[in-house]
């Protein structure tokens, strides 16, 4: 090998190659690790990021909390909460992922004591995907019954509707001028979806699930075998379905609130929806509500960001993703709430009565009250496969988020079992899934999918965030943690981002999680309160995944030698092949740490294979520099 360049004799140069090798279009092969699978496009990785974070809570939550904390002043904390505890956590993840290409689990080499981190992170992320998948069968069924010339929800008569039942067309039809008292009715849809669709009749209760509901567990089957097959080659597969799922939703967004807005009444709605009363800014849980919203749409802790960015190339733009993605999230909130309350705002005006008689969030918007609307327009079975189709695309690359984390923490713990057999491990991951979610197909099963919706992803997920952020600032270094993305990227964090992670993203998390347990409420679905074992059980899936992190914490110990003081200061320091995947990435501390290594200078792999000194090499160059400067310091 030819003896390295001492640093004096190189000279800030502008070459040829100031792109990063991975912009270029050429064979990015050698810029990632083969045997792992990469991206295969540009737009794959931020594609993927987009689907992954604007997903169903985009339209069924932000517009009704929204609407109840405050209207257009809500936009006031919503973005104060965004530039505090979404971007900054958001670039961190994406960050660790693309620095190590390793998963949520692997990830840990960074401080192998805190490893349960990652355990936790992957049995929320289990949870989450069996309901979530449930989710996405309901809107199937809807979706497909959608495909008629008359929605089986538009009017009474069925043998599923009671006395109770009471259809606005007829009310219209009657042309009846004075008000109708329509608080001892229900309508139509709400009928289908809770005796039809649901069948929850048949329970009497969570402990009573009831007999499977064949029609929702083919749906349950259809939605598994969809995520599986976009999900069959990894990120090569699953890259370029997002191209589809990520983009049509917009399509139908813009086409539903055209529709919306020119409806009559629908400005009533919007009113309604962006009025700000700013006095309720003074109220704490309108910014506690912010952050809940920014903290769960943009899906920081679940570990899709980190293990997207996983695949990507060393040197892609993440900064430039990050800002992208999160206000990109922030403005599809925005026109959702545009797209939903229109049409709320004319199916109060039809009805008769105010819009928040008519607001819902959760399944109650997406099955109840939006499907009742569209019975109100000319056309509807169009409008509702158009709804229910969107709802199905924004769901799925969520779902594709949640299974390729799994897959690839287990497969980065075991690359040389696992990673030639991924699609088989694949299969048997969403198999395993599927049957732990047929309870949620029975005629009970919105109870357990309430109790999983509660409790999966509550406290436990703000814990592993609140610890991520700890371990990488503190634990880790936020100087070193710095000096990577510096490597990385070729420039470092400002202040504003080093503010952020060492204090005002945890102390707003922690607040956060406070604020959860002082307010804690037991889970209710509709009139119906869960018994006492139900919220203990609730309790205890939130409590496990906490629990990982000291289990994981006494197994790191214990796999050390020494004093216990010495065993702990062991476990926390970075494993020895910590850093980037590639040894031609690798500088300072990190030249010759991988097994095998047989370059001093990973500089030296980069001149061969580019005939020259690129920008990334001059700030590596920097780099080598600074450390040295620091060590000769210390030294002295």
């Amino acid at each position: 090998l030819p003896s390295p360049i001492p640093c004096s004799f190189v000279q800030p140069v502008t070459p040829d190659l100031l792109v990063s090798p991975s912009s270029q279009d050429g064979d990015l092969g050698s810029e990632c690790p083969e045997d792992r699978g990469n991206w295969t496009g540009r737009l794959d990785f931020l594609l993927s990021c987009i689907g992954y974070c604007v997903g169903l809570g985009n339209v069924w939550r932000f517009p009704y909390r929204a609407y109840t904390n405050g209207g257009g002043a809500f936009l006031v904390p919503y973005f104060i909460m965004l530039a505090i505890c979404g971007i900054p956590i958001f670039f961190m993840e994406l960050s660790l992922g693309q620095f190590s290409s390793l998963g949520p689990l692997a990830v840990w080499k960074i401080s192998p004591l805190f490893k349960g981190v990652g355990m936790g992170t992957i049995l929320i992320v289990s949870l989450v995907a069996i309901y979530y998948n449930m989710i996405i069968a309901y809107v199937l069924f809807y979706l497909f019954a959608s495909l008629t010339s008359d929605l089986p929800w538009q009017h009474c008569g069925n043998w599923w509707n009671t006395e109770l039942c009471l259809d606005h067309h007829v009310i219209k039809a009657g042309n009846n001028t004075l008000p109708v008292n329509i608080s001892n009715t229900v309508s139509p849809s709400e009928e289908y979806w809770s005796r039809y669709v649901l069948h929850i009749q048949g329970s009497s209760g969570i402990g009573d699930p009831g007999r499977i509901r064949w029609n929702l567990c083919l749906c349950l089957l259809l939605s598994w075998s969809i995520v599986y097959l976009c999900i069959l080659k990894g990120v090569k597969s699953s890259g370029k379905v997002v191209y589809f799922t990520a983009t049509f939703p917009y399509l139908i967004l813009v086409m539903l609130l055209i529709r919306g807005v020119t409806l009559e009444g629908a400005w009533k709605g919007i009113r309604f929806y962006l009025t700000p009363q700013f006095d309720h800014l003074l109220s704490s849980k309108v910014w506690i509500e912010a952050a809940l919203q920014i903290f769960y749409s943009l899906g920081v802790g679940f570990g899709g960001l980190l293990t997207f960015a996983s695949y990507n190339t060393f040197h892609q733009n993440i900064y430039r993703d990050t800002f992208i993605v999160t206000l990109g999230n922030a403005i599809t909130s925005i026109l959702a709430g545009f797209a939903i309350f229109s049409v709320l705002g004319y199916m109060s005006q039809e009805l008769g009565v105010p819009v928040n008689q008519v607001a819902k969030a959760g399944p109650g918007l997406a099955f109840v009250v939006y499907p009742q609307a569209m019975t109100m327009l000319p056309l509807s079975p169009f409008w509702s496969f158009l709804f229910f189709f969107m709802l199905l695309t924004l769901g799925l690359d969520s779902q594709f988020a949640f299974m390729e984390t799994i897959v690839t923490a287990v497969t980065d713990e075991f690359p040389y079992y696992l990673r030639p057999k991924k699609a088989s491990f694949s299969a048997v991951i969403c198999i395993a899934l599927f049957l732990m979610g047929l309870i949620l197909t029975t005629e009970g099963g919105m109870y357990w999918l309430v109790l999983l919706d509660d409790y999966s992803a509550g406290f436990g997920l703000m814990v592993v965030v609140i610890t991520t952020c700890l371990v990488v600032t503190r634990v880790y270094g936020m100087k070193r943690f710095c000096r990577d993305i510096h490597m990385m990227l070729g420039f470092k964090p400002g202040p504003y981002f080093r503010a952020c992670w060492m204090v005002l993203s945890p102390a707003t998390m922690m607040a956060l999680l406070v604020y959860n347990i002082v307010k804690y409420q037991p889970s209710e679905y509709g009139n119906y309160r869960f018994p006492t074992w139900a919220e203990v059980l609730g309790i205890l899936m939130g409590v496990l995944s906490c629990l990982m992190i000291p289990m994981g914490m006494v197994v790191a110990v214990l796999q050390e030698e020494g004093t216990l003081w010495e065993r702990v200061q062991q476990a926390s320091r970075p494993a020895m092949d910590w850093g980037p995947s590639l040894e031609e990435n690798r500088t300072g501390m990190y030249v010759a740490s991988l097994a095998g290594s047989q370059s001093p200078k990973p500089l030296m792999v980069h001149m061969r294979k580019y005939g020259g000194i690129t920008s990334y090499e001059n700030t590596a160059i920097e780099v080598d520099r600074e450390m040295e400067e620091e060590d000769e310091e210390a030294s002295m």
